[in-house]
């Protein structure tokens, strides 16, 4: 049961229902939601945590990725005004960090990022980027062409080739696929914690999830080794 008297902590877990939060400029900023999904439309989802309903803004991706399920966790973007609190919620790390990189652009805002989100998966929207196609960026709503241009010069090389994001085509089998992006993620931040270079780490583990998608993050850590 939950203690409606303890304050949200640094981290802080009850049961199967997580909230993990961490302090980022002196804020407690929320990383990600896990509980029930207690309601779901194509922009919104509310999850129930401890007895909470946190009601985030979703994407069409991260829609497809959580319809039928019951139980998920949501990786969050807080945006905290005077006047507004909003939380963006994501089905993975790969789709937050476009998510990030695109308000970094001067003028596209929160819902404009979600409207990229929901017109092309995330590794699309990366080649896309990274090809400099100024047209399909423009197909978005209300992009025109100063603003795509605006978005390729500002992005195209914060976004790096050899990652989970660098790929052609998306299968449910492929790498593109949500399950196998989580491993990689893991797989990935474990090589990095023992000191490898992250670029290489997971251009490696890509190779292996691709010849061996249902290997263990272990085995592919363990495999990942001997090829670095």
């Amino acid at each position: 049961m939950c203690n409606k008297n303890v304050i949200l902590p640094l981290f802080y877990k009850l049961n199967k229902f997580c909230v993990f939060a961490h302090k980022r400029n002196s804020l407690i900023m929320i990383e990600y939601i896990q509980g029930t999904l207690d309601d779901l439309t194509p922009t919104f989802a509310t999850i129930e945590a401890c007895g909470v309903g946190y009601q985030l803004i979703i994407s069409l991706n991260t829609y497809s990725a959580i319809q039928g399920k019951k139980e998920i966790r949501l990786y969050t973007h807080e945006v905290i005004r005077e006047d507004t609190h909003l939380l963006y919620g994501f089905s993975t790390k790969t789709e937050r960090e476009l998510f990030n990189l695109l308000i970094s652009v001067s003028g596209i805002g929160g819902q404009t990022a979600r409207m990229f989100l929901s017109a092309f998966t995330p590794m699309e929207l990366a080649n896309i980027i990274r090809e400099e196609n100024v047209r399909l960026l423009k197909s978005v709503k209300g992009i025109g062409p100063k603003a795509a241009q605006r978005i390729i010069v500002d992005l195209k090389d914060k976004i790096p080739r050899d990652t989970g994001m660098d790929t052609s085509h998306s299968t449910e089998n492929d790498v593109s696929g949500m399950v196998a992006r989580e491993v990689v993620e893991e797989a990935v931040a474990a090589l990095t914690m023992l000191g490898f270079p992250p670029a290489p780490s997971q251009k490696i583990v890509l190779q292996i999830v691709k010849s061996s998608s249902s290997l263990p993050v272990e085995a592919i850590i363990k495999q990942a080794l001997k090829m670095l």
